[in-house]
């Protein structure tokens, strides 16, 4: 329980009580202006108010009448209260208000009784305060009183809770507080009670540790705080008027004078300015007392609130608030942790500078905190960022000399951001401040053209955006600008006259860097304008278009056709020589409306356009160049539009040309017993390059380029002298040749023998790619790789997908030689170091730019490979070299490799099992061939290999139920592996990889109990009986994977008294014995396991037949048994009670090492604890237990020993639930009292719910949020018998 501390205030405001008040929250000032407040305060006790008589907690009724506050009642008592009025939300709040004024002015102290449980109700408090305790009780003792109403087990109130109701309470709540202080401005809130007890019940709970006391109340104060400074406003304005009028009347000459107005005037100024005051005392009272303290509450929403409220007041009532004193708490706020209250600050301020004449005053302010402004640009909150931006906006408006150019610069580069709200934001700062500034010299000046004013501002943006050195982020200017500045970005009739008009006399002509960027702009501002939506990387989602804007996009288009489709070819004409200029310009026509062409007779324009194109492919061999043409060519060439025809003939024409000088010069260059010389060379690569480009949007079937392009391949793997280049370009054409095949196989446009055309050349093309992909040059095998997945994976089964079965004969899987060069590349080509060369100290961006073009090709080579895993292209156990470098290289390619993993898992979990504990072998058997025959476990090497085991282990998830047979498959691979090979230093010693099992165990906690015990039984097939009586470090990992196996998961065979159990344990506050009948075996449980499991279980892994062996515990034994064992878990065979830190030594091993639960000679068995008669056995030393159960076993069935074992276990049981439910004992020396089956009586139910669980009992006597690995850190007393007993069964003894 939340105890209210102690208030300093209270509802009674007697004379004692005001000596409590302090100085923060005391309603009297110096002066003692005061007084008349303080004197109503202190009389308030003394009365006696007609509704006393009147009982049940704030009931109210009125004289002569049946309805109160317009509400019916019955016996008292009002059906509705305020709160749930105000909830509701249905009636008007002005009503509302007037019938709790009437019922006010009835009967004051029952009204405010009503206001108070309000207050409290709205708080979430369950309590009501009754006339009984408002007359009687402290404000202390009252809020005390309402803090034990609450509700603990939820933590809500009105506030906080969601849904369309209580959002609009929250309106009505701040309304209601508003509409009743309007309305008893001019009488009731100057009687000194109401407004009195109003400000004393919400500061007393806004001192309160509870939460939604001191939410509600603040909330409600600053509200009360708002309305007050409306009344102040409203008397200042009437004081105001007042004072005029007296003035006048005063200086009228003496005849004309009234001084019988005068006296009124004067006594009306007087009333005023003691209203005034006393108005004044309220509002200081709450901002002392709540405000004050509030504004810095733990609770971010209450902090929020406060400044929010602070705004209000400032910008309401600035004479009074609008100073230093109210500003400070602003600014410090400013640097509030939360961005809620950060956002509040930045929003309070903007409200001030909107206004001019505010803005003015806050100098001082702003010269104080201007730089936490500007810092806050970069906030990590978005919306904080946002709005601290445009608040710099209107601090600029207000006045240009405050921002620095620092100050400016700080927010210009936002304009690149990808947060799109913050580069807009950021882009109206850039524009208010560049271009909105007019002077005299301006006016005049021409609309359009060079010579206008937007040809000075586009010249202004250029430069912004060359001095920006972000060259490559144009679209995103554009995108800021666009809101603010789309008709200066939609002037490209002045972006054409500044490129091709030649510049006036005195006028700067642009330069070579600054035409290439002004091109750049035009560019991204007609691909804005004609698509409508943020470039990549700032897109927020699609959004539809309005009517008008859509209107406005075809009104751009057309206007960017009729102007480009006759500047173009003279821009293309002047600078066709230029790679980044002709780049750009070749891109406008994809934007064009074909139609136009026709409709407005610009066939002539697009005549010149086409020889332009030519002309540029004719010059250039850039590959951007070339393939900015084709595209072009391929959108002009649209068999929808009438210009087809005459676009078609250009484009035969230029193709034939190429193919025809490819194919001459391919002679030339191939001709035997003739050394190509470096022109040849260049030749053919350059037609090659076009004839490449053209290829990869055109269709070039009807030349017949496979046979020569291959020939000029082969040659090269012949002669191996061939260029680089000109073997790329020719793998990438000879690809682009097989897809174009292909789509005309697939859509049925190919003539009979063309599919076995295809299959023939894509299957020579794959064995050519193979060849180069074992070569020497990098750059060639990195071509020859990445073709290689593509057509790998375009010609997999997925080919014969969306009904195209008749493609079956494309199908094309690899063999494992082509499987194993790519995998081989991959190793070789992805997984290097970075270079740690950064002797470089003139700190070189090339040098990084380089590393970073370096990491993002390996990432596409490492993806493409992987698509090949995820689609059963390559055999899923090749992924294991990949996955295996998941920790290594986890930043560079970490995303890459778990996305790959969980898309194996979703093909085939067992699978995808393998190949993960196929990866750590692999490194377990690097790591031997490094480290040697004797694993130190310690070593940085094998840490990171189970470092790897424990991250594939969480990618499994926690559905086990879905992994069940894959974890199980993976436990059966690991164990096989670790007895894989025998020991080099002979018998005796431990298995070669036995240390896998250490790294196994980490996928031990995702087995289900039952596979635990399955998996456990085949490990002990591998075992002898040295080896499990072996203890020496070297057999540690044995032994840890053999209790993590065991642990949680043999709650049906191990003692359940026994201390060195593993398992949690549950108490039960209502126990209910369990009969045995309803218990199932371990026996009857191993055989329930799935059949998967039981199916590589019943494999032999030696020729000897295993022994199984019952024997409750496994003890040393210097006979050495070569024969494989199985072992169960140590049944329960005696129900001693110890004390696991008195244990000796070997008593502290559990699970395959757990000594025998019986007493052992030398240590006395205290009373309490003795065993009956039936279920002691004497204790034997090491070598007699081992013939015993050797003997054991030959003598006795499977049957009898289960039967044995389960008469003892039910017995067992019996005791002590019998004696749990005596109370005694109860064990005080152990920690947790184990009692398992008090809550289910059917061990089917129990285990369902445990199989998704990490323990194996519940806890039903804890919080929800207590699990059993926190019962430790509980107080002891949850576990003392003396909490939950009284003396009389304390000394009862258990059996």
């Amino acid at each position: 329980m939340i105890a209210a501390q102690e208030l300093h205030t209270d509802f009674q405001f007697s004379q004692e009580a005001e000596s409590q008040w302090s100085s923060d929250t005391d309603f009297e000032d110096p002066d003692g202006k005061d007084a008349k407040t303080a004197k109503g305060m202190a009389a308030k006790k003394g009365k006696k108010a007609p509704g006393d008589k009147a009982k049940g907690g704030g009931a109210r009724k009125a004289p002569g009448a049946g309805r109160v506050n317009g509400h019916h009642q019955e016996n008292g008592m009002e059906n509705m209260t305020l709160f749930e009025v105000v909830k509701m939300g249905k009636s008007a709040t002005q009503s509302v208000v007037d019938d709790w004024i009437e019922a006010y002015k009835q009967d004051r102290d029952v009204a405010l009784l009503d206001l108070i449980n309000f207050f409290i109700q709205c708080s979430g408090c369950k309590g009501a305060v009754s006339g009984e305790m408002f007359r009687n009780m402290q404000n202390s003792e009252i809020i005390r009183k309402m803090t034990e109403e609450f509700d603990e087990d939820s933590g809500d109130y009105p506030l906080t809770m969601s849904g369309p109701q209580w959002k609009k309470f929250r309106i009505s709540f701040c309304d209601f507080i508003a509409v009743l202080v309007r309305q008893c401005q001019y009488s009731i809130i100057y009687d000194e009670y109401m407004m009195d007890t109003i400000i004393s019940l919400l500061t007393g709970l806004s001192d309160s540790q509870v939460r939604a006391f001191r939410h509600t109340s603040t909330l409600g104060a600053m509200k009360l705080m708002t309305a007050l400074v409306n009344v102040a406003l409203n008397l200042s304005i009437n004081m105001d008027n007042t004072q005029r009028q007296y003035e006048a009347e005063r200086n009228k000459v003496i005849a004309k004078r009234a001084n019988d107005r005068l006296e009124l005037l004067l006594q009306k100024r007087k009333e005023l300015q003691e209203n005034q005051d006393e108005i004044e005392n309220m509002m200081n009272a709450i901002f002392k007392g709540v405000f004050v303290h509030r504004y810095r509450d733990s609770i971010a929403e209450i902090r929020a609130i406060c400044i929010e409220e602070i705004g209000m007041w400032m910008k309401l009532y600035s004479d009074a608030f609008l100073n230093d004193s109210y500003l400070k708490y602003v600014g410090w706020t400013m640097h509030d942790k939360q961005g809620e209250v950060r956002l509040k600050c930045v929003s309070a301020l903007q409200g001030l500078f909107y206004s001019r004449e505010l803005g003015a005053r806050l100098e001082l302010f702003t010269s104080r905190f201007k730089d936490r402004i500007v810092s806050m640009t970069l906030d990590k909150e978005y919306d904080v960022a946002v709005q601290a931006i445009k608040l710099l906006t209107l601090v600029l408006q207000s006045s240009d000399e405050v921002l620095t150019a620092e100050d400016c610069e700080s927010v210009y580069h936002l304009v690149y951001s990808a947060h799109r709200p913050i580069a807009v934001s950021a882009g109206e700062f850039l524009f208010k401040k560049l271009f909105s500034h007019r002077g005299p010299e301006e006016e005049g000046l021409p609309r359009r053209g060079r010579q206008s004013l937007n040809g000075g501002l586009i010249k202004t943006t250029v430069f912004f955006f060359l001095e920006s050195e972000l060259h490559e982020h144009g679209a995103y200017l554009v995108d800021s600008l666009w809101e603010c500045g789309s008709e200066l970005l939609k002037d490209w009739e002045t972006m054409i006259s500044l490129l091709l008009d030649e510049p006036a006399a005195g006028e700067e002509a642009l330069t070579d860097g600054q035409e290439t960027a002004l091109v750049e702009i035009m560019l991204c501002a007609i691909r804005q304008a004609c698509e409508c939506h943020p470039p990549v990387g700032r897109s927020t989602g699609k959004r539809v278009l309005t009517a008008k804007e859509k209107k406005t996009q075809l009104d751009d288009r057309t206007r960017i056709t009729e102007m480009f489709a006759v500047a173009l070819p003279l821009l293309l004409g002047k600078y066709c020589v230029d790679i980044d200029k002709v780049t750009n310009l070749l891109q406008i026509p994809k934007y064009f409306d074909l139609d136009i062409y026709t409709t407005g007779r610009l066939e002539k324009h697009l005549d010149a356009l086409l020889r332009q194109i030519w002309e540029v492919q004719d010059k250039h061999t850039d590959i951007e160049v070339l393939e900015a043409c084709s595209t072009t060519y391929h959108y002009l060439s649209n068999e929808e539009f009438t210009i087809f025809n005459r676009v078609n003939i250009a484009r035969s024409q230029l193709l034939d040309e190429l193919v025809d000088k490819f194919n001459r010069l391919l002679e030339d260059f191939l001709q035997e017993g003739e050394e190509p010389d470096e022109d040849d060379a260049y030749q053919v690569l350059s037609t090659l390059k076009k004839i490449s480009a053209f290829h990869n949007a055109h269709d070039l079937s009807k030349w017949d380029l496979f046979t020569s392009i291959y020939r000029l391949l082969n040659t090269g793997l012949q002669n191996g002298d061939m260029p680089e280049q000109i073997v790329i370009h020719s793998l990438q054409c000879t690809h682009y040749i097989i897809l174009w095949h292909l789509a005309k196989v697939s859509d049925g446009s190919s003539i009979k023998g063309d599919m076995v055309t295809l299959r023939k050349q894509m299957r020579a093309f794959c064995l050519m790619c193979q060849r180069y992909l074992n070569g020497i040059n990098n750059a060639v095998k990195e071509q020859a790789f990445t073709i290689l997945c593509d057509l790998l994976l375009i010609f997999s089964h997925q080919i014969m997908s969306s009904g195209r079965e008749q493609l079956e004969p494309l199908v094309f899987m690899p063999d494992s030689s082509l499987q194993a060069d790519l995998l081989n590349f991959i190793l070789d080509q992805v997984f290097i170091d970075q270079d740690d060369d950064n002797n470089s100290t003139d700190g070189q961006q090339d040098d990084e730019a380089s590393k970073i073009e370096a990491l993002h090709k390996r990432r596409n080579l490492l993806a493409a490979y992987c698509k090949l895993i995820t689609f059963n292209v390559v055999e899923m156990n090749t992924g294991a070299d990949v996955f295996k470098q998941y920790m290594r290289y986890y930043n560079d390619y970490g995303d890459i490799i778990k996305e790959t993993m969980s898309k194996t898992r979703q093909i085939d979990k067992i699978q995808c099992a393998k190949t993960l504990v196929l990866s750590l072998q692999t490194l377990f058997n690097d790591m031997l061939s490094e480290l040697g025959f004797n694993v130190d476990r310690s070593t940085s090497a094998f840490c990171g290999i189970k470092e790897l085991a424990r991250r594939f282990s969480l990618t499994f998830g926690l559905d086990q139920v879905k992994t069940r047979e894959a974890i199980a498959m993976l436990h059966k691979d690991g164990i096989e592996f670790a007895f894989k090979e025998p020991s080099p230093q002979g018998p005796g010693s431990p298995p070669l990889n036995l240390s896998f099992l250490d790294v196994l165990s980490e996928f031990s906690s995702k087995l289900l109990r039952q596979d635990k015990r399955t998996v456990h039984t085949y490990l002990e097939r591998f075992m002898t009986v040295q080896m499990a009586l072996q203890r020496e470090d070297c057999w540690l990992p044995l032994i840890s994977y053999r209790n993590s196996l065991q642990a949680r998961g043999d709650d049906d065979t191990m003692s359940v008294l026994s201390g060195i159990s593993s398992r949690g344990s549950t108490r039960s506050k209502k126990a209910k014995p369990a009969t045995a009948s309803k218990r199932k075996y371990p026996e009857a449980e191993e055989s329930s396991c799935s059949s998967s499991d039981a199916v590589w279980m019943n494999r032999e892994q030696n020729a000897q037949t295993p022994v199984t062996m019952h024997s409750p515990v496994m003890m040393h034994s210097p006979v050495m048994m070569h024969s494989p064992v199985m072992m169960h878990s140590p049944h329960l065979t005696s129900t001693v009670l110890r004390d696991p830190k008195k244990m000796r030594p070997e008593d502290s091993y559990t699970g395959a090492y757990s000594m025998p639960t019986e007493q052992l000679p030398h240590q006395p068995v205290p009373l309490q604890q003795q065993q009956p008669h039936h279920h002691h056995q004497a204790a034997m030393d090491y070598n007699t237990q081992v013939t015993w159960m050797l003997t054991q076993r030959q003598q006795a069935e499977a049957h009898q020993q289960q039967e044995r074992v389960s008469m003892q276990y039910a017995k067992m049981r019996n005791h002590m639930q019998q004696a749990i439910r005596r109370g005694s004992g109860l064990m005080e020396d152990d920690e947790e009292p184990i009692v398992e089956d008090v809550m289910m009586s059917s061990e089917d139910r129990l285990e369902d719910i445990n199989e998704g669980m990490d323990f194996d009992t519940m806890d039903i006597d804890l919080p929800a949020s207590k699990n059993r690995r926190e019962r430790t850190e509980l107080k002891p007393d949850y576990f003392d018998p003396s909490s939950i007993m009284d003396d009389s069964v304390l000394n009862v003894s258990m059996f």
